[in-house]
């Protein structure tokens, strides 16, 4: 099998090849370059240090040479970025009239603004250090930006400590943009770095700055806690929050300007080794420099250096805007295909249950919901109004653990009951039930509605989470239901999450980590046997990532039977295509393209008839850690309309993709297939865009 953090790494070089396309607008292809330095972050912050941490261990299988393979492959990949940010993407920003001035560039009128800022924004928040030993290296928080110096001549107390370092506030904007006055006919803006070295001398009066550079250390940012010996698990995650900042280093960054001295001074100071040292031709933090294209105006610019605007359409053949959910739910289900359609229809489906007076209880489940949602203030809203309000709040969701924390105070605070999934276990279903009562016609004309009455529960699953934002920017499929089967199944779940007792087999749902393994395996096995017997035999999976070795196995075992596979896989695929004897019938594709592709599909053939397929939806990646140590669900869909809708616009169209994917051969490498040709993200906002609204769309969309 290939490795995992190599295949992580070959993901974002796929993402940093956007930034290198003619076709993306100019303002996009910067900002790959900046999720490209978000993702390499959380590399460091987690995989890297959970890799390292094996290498530690005598018999986890990570040598040290494995170490320095992907830090040398790290290093490839960051210089390649710097170099498309360096060589590429400037100096076509700077042609389109957008100007990042350093100091020796900045005119007189210029550094006279860059002054008075300095001095009335930025010189009041500034603590200089310097250090001796009353006067410590200072604890460096993960991720933060700090400049390190050299001072010539003595001090204030006639002594010669020469080494000082200067922390920038996390509060100030890493980007300023200048006046339009002063930079006549564009766009022109100075990063903070190049304020402060500007004014460096100014914070050691009477010394001489000798040498200096800005640095940024990496730290390992799981936050582990020991959950069978806290009482208090959300207690226990908020006071380990104060500490995520200050774990241990994994990499230290540096401008290639730095002299040898100070970056062996800072090695020493974090114990690391030279390898983990990154001498970086430019900012430390391009992830900084979002703030940029916030602040670009390209109404002037033309071309457009954005994609053109996209909103997804409501599902009005599907879901009539002046109908009532629930009545349309009471004649079948509906498909939600984000973000081509909107995610609004979710929002409404909660906002009709939190004002129906009918509703009588609501269960959801938040994983990553942002700290302003919309659906969490209608919750607190529907827990207000006297409704049975239960919310399964993941605390451990990374980097999203405050968040939560907070929404789960402030639902238990109106009465919600709030539960925090299972120990040891994160709950990474995306689930939200709506409990009616129902009266019908007959009950209400007897004067005793109660004699008739029923409850009636809908539900809607989804493969991406509660969250209106990147429902914007994420591919997803949401599922709006009031199937009796399927909604039992997911009380069954609440019911589970809430009491942790044994329950009975669900009657549609696989779930992890019981039944989602097994079955999925059972199946792959059920295709291998349908293509020894050659009958149609056909598997094709779009998710995530693939690294789960014993579904890995299944779908060999299938490919050496004759089952023809197809893998869409947009991040890490430990499993090597094209192997003769064993993988040679199963093709592996990824797609980056405009849109992030979160969808999780999985399709099985074994034989001719409509009764020998099925088709799941999954908020589950074939990971280990999915289905061994999550709470996930996978739901067929059963309706043959929607079933093939499924096919025909999350499987089809990445398949014949001949514009944003690219294929992994047998060495773990990537290949383009095209960049002319069809985009099954383009195609999709076309089929969602109505015609008399269709601009042309922009190039790579």
């Amino acid at each position: 099998m290939l490795g995992r953090e190599t295949s992580i790494l070959e993901f974002n070089r796929r993402v940093l090849a956007q930034a290198l396309r003619h076709d993306v607008p100019l303002l996009e292809r910067l900002r790959y370059i900046c999720i490209v330095s978000s993702n390499i972050d959380e590399f460091f912050e987690v995989r890297f240090a959970d890799y390292l941490e094996a290498s530690r261990l005598p018999n986890a299988g990570v040598t040290d040479a494995d170490v320095q393979a992907i830090t040398a492959e790290a290093h490839r990949l960051i210089d390649e970025q710097y170099t498309a940010f360096n060589d590429q993407v400037m100096p076509l920003l700077q042609r389109a009239g957008i100007v990042i001035l350093n100091h020796a560039d900045r005119d007189e009128a210029q550094r006279e603004w860059v002054d008075q800022f300095f001095q009335k924004q930025v010189r009041p928040l500034l603590v200089p250090i310097g250090l001796d030993p009353s006067h410590p290296f200072p604890l460096v928080a993960n991720k933060a930006l700090n400049f390190i110096v050299r001072l010539g001549g003595k001090d204030a107390f006639g002594r010669e400590n020469t080494i000082a370092i200067v922390k920038v506030p996390r509060v100030l904007p890493r980007v300023i943009r200048l006046p339009d006055a002063l930079v006549p006919g564009k766009q022109g803006f100075v990063l903070l770095t190049s304020v402060i070295r500007a004014h460096l001398g100014e914070l050691f009066p009477g010394r001489a700055v000798e040498t200096f550079s800005q640095f940024r250390v990496t730290r390992d940012s799981d936050l582990e806690v020991d959950e069978d010996d806290v009482k208090n698990l959300r207690q226990a995650l908020r006071s380990g929050l104060s500490s995520r900042h200050f774990g241990q280093a994994i990499r230290l960054e540096v401008v290639s300007s730095c002299p040898p001295e100070l970056s062996e001074f800072l090695l020493e100071q974090f114990d690391l080794p030279e390898q983990a040292l990154y001498q970086v031709n430019g900012p430390v933090n391009l992830v900084r420099l979002n703030q940029l294209i916030e602040q670009v105006n390209d109404r002037s610019v033309l071309p457009s250096l954005r994609f053109a605007p996209h909103e997804g359409a409501w599902p009005a053949k599907g879901l009539p805007r002046d109908q009532s959910i629930f009545a349309r739910l009471r004649r079948g289900d509906v498909l939600l295909h984000h973000p081509f359609e909107s995610f609004d229809p979710v929002v409404q489906f909660l906002r009709e249950s939190v004002n129906d007076s009918a509703v009588l209880a609501i269960k959801q489940t938040i994983y990553r919901t942002g700290s302003e949602s919309p659906l969490m203030d209608l919750l607190i809203e529907a827990a207000r109004k006297g409704k049975e309000v239960m919310v399964v709040v993941e605390l451990k969701a990374r980097f999203d653990e405050e968040a939560n924390i907070n929404w789960a105070e402030r639902l238990e605070a109106v009465g919600a009951q709030v539960v925090y999934g299972v120990v040891g276990l994160k709950t990474h279903a995306k689930l939200l039930l709506v409990t009616r009562r129902e009266v019908s016609a007959s009950g209400s004309a007897s004067g005793n509605p109660n004699a008739t009455a029923r409850l009636r529960r809908y539900a809607h699953l989804s493969t991406g989470n509660y969250n209106p934002k990147t429902a914007r920017l994420y591919t997803d499929v949401g599922y709006l239901t009031a199937d009796a089967d399927l909604t039992a199944d997911v009380d069954a779940v609440f019911q589970q999450l809430a009491s942790l007792g044994k329950m009975k087999p669900l009657r549609q749902m696989l779930q992890a980590p019981f039944t989602m393994q097994r079955r999925l395996i059972h199946t792959i096995d059920r295709v291998a046997d349908a293509a020894r017997a050659g009958q149609p035999a056909r598997i094709i999976v779009k998710i995530n990532a693939l690294t789960d070795p014993m579904l890995i196995n299944a779908l060999v075992r299938a490919s050496q039977a004759g089952a023809d596979i197809d893998l869409i896989v947009r991040g890490a695929c430990v499993l090597r295509p094209g192997v003769p004897g064993a993988t040679d019938r199963i093709r592996v594709r990824s797609v980056v393209g405009r849109f992030l592709e979160h969808t999780r599909v999985m399709y099985f053939r074994w034989g001719p008839g409509e009764e020998d397929e099925v088709l799941y939806l999954s908020s589950a990646d074939w990971m280990s850690r999915n289905m061994l140590r999550r709470i996930e669900v996978a739901w067929p869909i059963r309706d043959a309309e929607l079933r093939q809708r499924v096919i025909d616009e999350c499987l089809v169209p990445y398949l014949h993709d001949r514009r944003d994917a690219w294929m992994l051969n047998s060495d773990g490498s990537f290949a383009r297939i095209g960049t002319n040709g069809v985009s099954a993200q383009q195609a999709l906002v076309r089929r969602y865009r109505p015609a008399a609204d269709a601009p042309s769309p922009a190039p790579g969309s």
